[in-house]
């Protein structure tokens, strides 16, 4: 069998899997980029030690752990605090002075995975006053990835490169101020989680489930493929205030979705976006 036979097999057993998962579990990768996609069921495939993706297919429609352990696999999981620090100045130079006139501020982590920059945000609001009026969202898909973050723990070999991104990023304080280190961890202020809401939301099959003042979606769209990027922007709009703010990943763009021209940029190298129509 040549090697065009062998991809389209191969993309044929990729295809019954997650319609498999789909229709079994509700939990939708139709639309994931194929090569994204690729990469992480055949490392899940050689991490069960099976042969193929249609065993793989047999092992996750009859093993939940099966089923949890490709869950991790397909998440993407890839975060730190005050990941890309530019990005938290750009926030406090022009986020921070729209949001100063609203007596209450709803913000949603769509795709927080650990929570490592939902508690980024929360110092951010915290130094800047608006915390106490603020209320902030944090969903994933992963049940897993949750669960850490409601726990705000991390391990203190990542505290060095959190600690040179924070100071990078604006601050008023010391990161360290924000965290107890107990042993190999840090334990971060229950106090920044008292306005803090962890959800299961499934950017792919659920809808808006409230109304918005800032909505952060960074790096996990590019993972989509652009029907599904759609889709996800669509959901966005239907759940950000007018003149809200849409924050995206520096991978990431409006540019040729269905609302491009609802929003005006406030950031072009951040891809912060404020939502005018």
């Amino acid at each position: 069998m040549g090697s065009d036979a062998n991809d389209g097999l191969e993309a044929l057993e990729i295809e019954l899997l997650t319609q498999g998962i789909f229709r079994h579990y509700g939990v939708d990768f139709r639309h994931y980029a194929y090569a994204s996609l690729r990469r992480r069921i055949w490392n899940c495939v050689h991490a069960e030690k099976l042969a193929t993706v249609t065993q793989l297919l047999d092992r996750v429609l009859r093993d939940t752990d099966v089923m949890e352990r490709l869950l991790l696999q397909l998440s993407v999981n890839v975060t730190s605090m005050f990941r890309d620090p530019s990005f938290y100045r750009a926030f406090r130079e022009k986020v921070v002075p729209l949001l100063r006139s609203h007596p209450f501020i709803r913000i949603w982590h769509a795709g927080c995975s650990t929570g490592e920059e939902v508690y980024s945000m929360a110092i951010l609001l915290e130094e800047e006053g608006l915390y106490d009026r603020a209320r902030l969202y944090a969903t994933d898909m992963n049940e897993a990835v949750l669960a850490q973050a409601r726990k705000g723990i991390f391990p203190m070999s990542a505290m060095p490169e959190y600690t040179r991104n924070y100071a990078a990023s604006g601050p008023k304080a010391q990161l360290s101020d924000y965290y107890l280190a107990r042993y190999d961890f840090a334990l971060f202020r229950q106090a920044l989680r008292r306005n803090v809401v962890f959800a299961h939301h499934n950017l792919v099959t659920d809808g808006s489930f409230n109304e918005f003042n800032v909505i952060l979606c960074r790096n996990v769209m590019i993972y989509f493929d652009r029907e599904l990027q759609g889709a996800v922007h669509r959901l966005f709009h239907a759940s950000l205030r007018r003149f809200g703010v849409l924050a995206l990943g520096r991978k990431e763009s409006l540019r040729g979705t269905v609302h491009e021209a609802s929003y005006t940029e406030l950031d072009p190298v951040e891809k912060i976006y404020r939502r005018s129509a």
